[in-house]
Order: C-alpha cells, then structure tokens, then sequence
C-alpha cells in the first residue's frame, strides 16, 4: 500500500514521505491515526504544502539545535496551575502547558510532542523537562511550578 506520511512515525518516515507499507498496517493503524493518507496524484501535490510547512519549522541542522537549546536553557519558564495548600496539583503540567509557558518566557516555539518529562509534574517547586531539537540535540529546560 502506498501512503504519504502526514506526520512524523518512528522507523518509517517523516509528514510528506511517501512510503509503502504493508496493507494491514496502512488500513489499520496509519490511516485511522490520521498519520497517512492514500496516495494518489492529487495527494502528491498536498506534499508540496506539507513539506514547506515542515521546512518552516524545521530546525536547520546540529548548530542551529545547540543555539536554540543554548536559549531554552537560559530562560527563567514558569507555569502557574491550580494547586492545594500543600502544594499538590489539581492534574499535572502537561507537555502543552510547558510549551505555552516557554513562549509567554520569550524562548522559540516549541513543538509539545517534543516535549518529555521524567516523571509526571504534580507538585508546586522547581522542575526539568526534556526537549528534542534534533536527533543529537535534546535541551534541560529548568522551570518553576507555581500555585495559582
């Protein structure tokens, strides 16, 4: 089955590869996913907008990651939630909340499935999380959990 990758897929490719893959595979988990789309010539000019919006945000090579990872690593991010008065969080900081957090800091915009944490964020104090720029290049980002 030949599909066009509307996301990046681990081991197979990245949003606007086309790939052929088995045909169970394709009907049964990239294509409800919503990580592919059939190939047809049609398709083939979504690429186009596909791989320039890819380009756009695409981080340009191993020096281009270590500067932004040098700015992400400097920031001062904190992220303000709900919290009891010992200090527990109603929930936990989400990937998407850091990302919003190190926008309002003034860093890059940063993709929230990059974002990993070492374990789950459910308390108020001082925190890391883990960002991949690249392949090569993951930033520590420091930030501060605080109660709203």
């Amino acid at each position: 089955m030949k599909l066009i990758l509307t996301g990046t897929v681990d081991k197979l490719g990245i949003a606007g590869d086309i790939v052929e893959v088995k045909d169970g595979y394709g009907r049964n988990y990239l294509l409800p996913q919503g990580k592919a789309i059939r190939w047809t010539r049609g398709n083939e000019k979504q690429i186009e907008g596909i791989k320039r919006a890819r380009d756009a945000r695409e981080i340009r090579g191993v020096e281009h990651a270590q500067e932004i990872r040098a700015q992400l690593e400097g920031l001062n991010v904190r992220v303000a939630v709900r919290a009891s008065e010992q200090g527990h969080l109603f929930g936990s900081v989400t990937a998407n909340d850091l990302a919003v957090a190190v926008k309002k800091a003034g860093g890059p915009a940063v993709d929230k499935r990059s974002v990993s944490f070492a374990k789950p964020v459910k308390s108020v104090g001082n925190h890391i999380a883990n960002i991949k720029l690249h392949g090569a290049v993951t930033a520590h980002v420091p930030f501060e959990v605080t109660a709203q």
